[in-house]
């Protein structure tokens, strides 16, 4: 009877669970508790950190390939649509289909917004270079600094697929923390008085305009970067399906039902990447402390072009929404417009900050043609 009672608990999970599984484990948990209970884009964090905590829990054997006959684990399958690019396009279609592209074609001057918090994907580039990744894992490195998920995960597929867990968890969490890091890097590089600045209201755009800005951005950049076309191309023709005003079904599906199906699989087999034996490696750590500085230098990057927008405008440029460049959408506009509000109770930035969110996600996309295309 003990015999069998001790086969039996060889069996378990609790028998096989060691210190590097807890570890992850508590982290995961950590993350639950930041999206439930902080809130902290509950969307993208709570799928990852569930999906965190099920690969780290002994014997589920969820990401294991078929071998012997035997079927893989039901996350290997899912995350089969990361592996080969399927993920990625989806989730821009679904961007393009939920984001107003007014505030961008309102103000074009805040494309220059977006192109300076770019910054930090070719400054984390060379510093990966230095530290002895060959040219391809710097781009996919470089990359977390858009933060913009899809497009790492993306760009790695293609060039570092050896790197795809640490670095889509890099992206995705840097995404999610985007409250927590992009503040005290705004507040230091201006000042209240800047902060402070109330913008004027954006001129209204009409529907011509709406409907031409899609199609006209992703030929120019399609016919210079063909590489880019997948992601912009799948973001603007979900941005046609808003605008167009005969597509409404269309619409609802790539905004809700399609987009959010996308996400969970996307979240889930992300986190699914940071198993133990994975992801606390020397190699894994050094990328998000990489990644960290990418985002962080993207940030400062976008603050310090608003600052220099605002001088040239005479003050009428508030410099916090440069934060905004980094792609995050909607993440960082919403920042933007939490930090202005704090400098000023009658500052509305959202709109404003809108801008160069959306000039960031097209800048990304192309930051990533271009590695793709170079590298």
């Amino acid at each position: 009877m003990l015999t069998k009672l001790g086969e039996f608990i060889s069996t378990t999970g609790f028998a096989n669970l060691t210190i590097p599984h807890i570890i992850m484990i508590i982290i995961a948990l950590f993350l639950l508790y930041l999206g439930i209970e902080k809130k902290y884009e509950p969307l993208l964090l709570v799928p990852i950190s569930f999906g965190m905590l099920l690969i780290n829990l002994p014997l589920g054997n969820l990401m294991a390939p078929p071998a012997d006959g035997q079927l893989g684990g039901l996350l290997y399958y899912l995350y089969q649509g990361i592996e080969l690019g399927i993920y990625p396009p989806l989730i821009f279609l679904g961007v393009g289909a939920l984001t107003d592209f007014g505030p961008l074609i309102s103000n074009p001057m805040t494309l220059l917004l977006g192109a300076a918090a770019q910054l930090g994907i070719f400054t984390t580039f060379i510093g990966a270079a230095l530290l002895n990744f060959v040219p391809k894992e710097c781009g996919s490195i470089g990359i977390i600094g858009g933060a913009d998920g899809p497009t790492a995960i993306f760009v790695t597929s293609k060039l570092a697929p050896h790197l795809l867990g640490a670095i889509a968890i890099a992206a995705y969490s840097y995404m999610a923390l985007v409250p927590i890091i992009q503040p005290p890097i705004m507040k230091a590089l201006t000042t209240k008085k800047e902060r402070a600045i109330v913008m004027q209201q954006l001129r209204p755009v009409s529907k011509t305009e709406r409907i031409l800005f899609p199609i006209v951005v992703i030929i120019i950049t399609g016919l210079f970067l063909p590489d880019a076309i997948p992601l912009l191309g799948m973001l603007m023709f979900g941005n046609l399906l808003r605008e167009c005003g005969v597509t409404e079904r269309l619409n609802k599906a790539a905004q809700n039902e399609l987009n959010n199906i996308v996400v969970i699989f996307l979240g889930v087999t992300v986190g699914a990447k940071a198993s133990a034996e994975y992801f606390l490696t020397p190699q894994t750590l050094l990328i998000i402390g990489l990644g960290l500085l990418a985002f962080a230098v993207g940030t400062a990057g976008g603050v310090i072009m608003g600052k220099i927008m605002c001088k040239l405008s005479g003050g009428k440029i508030n410099p916090l929404i440069g934060s905004a460049g980094v792609s995050a959408v909607p993440m960082a506009a919403r920042v933007s417009q939490v930090v202005g509000k704090e400098a000023n109770p009658n500052n509305y930035l959202l709109m404003h900050a809108m801008g160069p969110n959306v000039a960031g996600v097209i800048g990304s996309a192309v930051a990533a043609g271009v590695f793709l295309s170079l590298l």
